[in-house]
């Protein structure tokens, strides 16, 4: 089991623009909607076949139930980005402590100085594919940004993509995030870049 977060886990987000709230078995059908518009880059992201073509709505409803599970144990946090009103899903947002049993299975390897225990909180983030034709990636990583600083009162949050997955590290590269460490999940083919 993962380590249990001992930290404060805001509630969520609100701004003009989404609303991030934990998410929940009953997000299925809107999540699903997201994934299966965005699966070819998800596919990039997560280094697999995730989601299949065929991937159901109630096969997310049992994925989504499970992450919410982690949630309520505080071993992992999923929140999903919504459309102001909430009847549409933008994304999603997963935060892990550094003890997740992933990432305690992963090698690490630091680019510069820095030290992989120093890290508070390791930060996953996607937009489904037509939010990120408008630059709704960029928009909520600043905001992220902010709330881990803010609410989450964390000193070290970084922000992980695959190197595959080039529109997300070339949005990240024009911020003044920098390259960290570099993260190959066992079974994993890519590499994942950390920044911070």
């Amino acid at each position: 089991m993962s380590t249990i977060y001992p930290g404060l886990v805001p509630v969520g987000l609100r701004t003009t623009e989404f609303v991030l709230r934990p998410i929940t078995a009953d997000d299925a059908e809107k999540d699903h909607a997201a994934l299966m518009e965005t699966r070819e880059e998800l596919r990039l992201w997560e280094q697999s076949t995730w989601p299949e073509d065929d991937f159901t709505v109630e096969a997310n409803r049992a994925d989504l139930a499970g992450l919410a599970e982690r949630h309520a144990d505080r071993r992992a946090f999923t929140y999903t980005v919504l459309a102001p009103d909430e009847n549409e899903c933008l994304g999603c947002v997963y935060v892990f402590p550094t003890g997740a049993s992933f990432l305690a299975k992963s090698a690490v390897t630091a680019v510069g100085d820095d030290e992989w225990a120093d890290v508070d909180v390791v930060v996953y983030v996607w937009v489904r594919r037509t939010q990120m034709k408008k630059g709704l990636d960029d928009r909520l990583l600043a905001a992220l940004r902010a709330w881990f600083a803010d609410e989450w009162k964390v000193n070290r949050a970084v922000f992980v993509t695959n190197e595959q997955f080039t529109q997300q590290v070339d949005r990240i590269r024009r911020t003044d995030l920098i390259l960290k460490f570099e993260l190959v999940e066992p079974g994993k083919p890519g590499t994942y870049l950390v920044y911070g």
